[in-house]
């Protein structure tokens, strides 16, 4: 489990380039972004973790409302977006990267903050994620541009977001739901994230 947490605690979301050129149009002229998304990468740190350890994610997802019909919704649902995440972490006992990469299926934003799911498509050698697993992310945007954005903060919902100090028992993992993640609780320390807050459409007409 301790390699589990290491091997995917980096995650960086790329991908959906035009998702973010989509994300940046306005409605209607009144400058309000038709889109919300979550773009840039960024190496964090762990609140009970001390190590030399290089952790990473980076997104680039967008909103795609009622674009995944689901069995029982046929409209798909406002929450639905389309994008990419991956993951990086340098372990340096090891002197091996491992990476993950998954393909963004929900996203909801609040002003400076976003949440959102991945389901793994890729995993490097020796990473221990498996391929169909959701993960959640959620991001603070803290709004300071620069080479550190120490404002921003990320959170992720697998092992490390048990915050265990110490001792030798494996934490829990919960399934995740589409857009579910803890609150952003580790630091950036390298690196920023850029959240476009747009709010949720109408209801779908059946």
């Amino acid at each position: 489990m301790a390699v589990l947490t290491a091997a995917v605690a980096a995650l960086a979301v790329s991908g959906a380039s035009s998702a973010s050129g989509a994300s940046d149009a306005s409605a209607g002229g009144r400058g309000t972004p038709s889109y919300a998304s979550v773009t840039g990468r960024a190496d964090f740190v762990l609140p009970y973790h001390q190590d030399d350890d290089v952790r990473s994610f980076s997104f680039d997802a967008v909103a795609a409302p009622y674009s995944r019909p689901l069995p029982g919704i046929p409209t798909g649902l406002p929450t639905d977006a389309r994008g990419t995440v991956r993951i990086s972490h340098y372990s340096a006992a090891r002197d091996v990267t491992y990476t993950a990469e998954g393909r963004v299926d929900c996203l909801v934003t609040g002003p400076r903050s976003a949440t959102l799911t991945a389901v793994i498509t890729e995993v490097g050698p020796g990473g221990p994620l498996d391929i169909g697993r959701r993960l959640g992310f959620s991001v603070y945007d803290g709004g300071k541009d620069g080479k550190n954005r120490s404002g921003d903060r990320v959170g992720f919902s697998w092992n490390g977001v048990n915050l265990l100090p110490g001792g030798a028992t494996a934490p829990e993992d919960a399934p995740v739901g589409t857009c579910m993640a803890p609150a952003p609780y580790a630091p950036v320390t390298k690196g920023g994230y850029t959240v476009v807050h747009a709010e949720l459409p109408p209801p779908a007409r059946p």
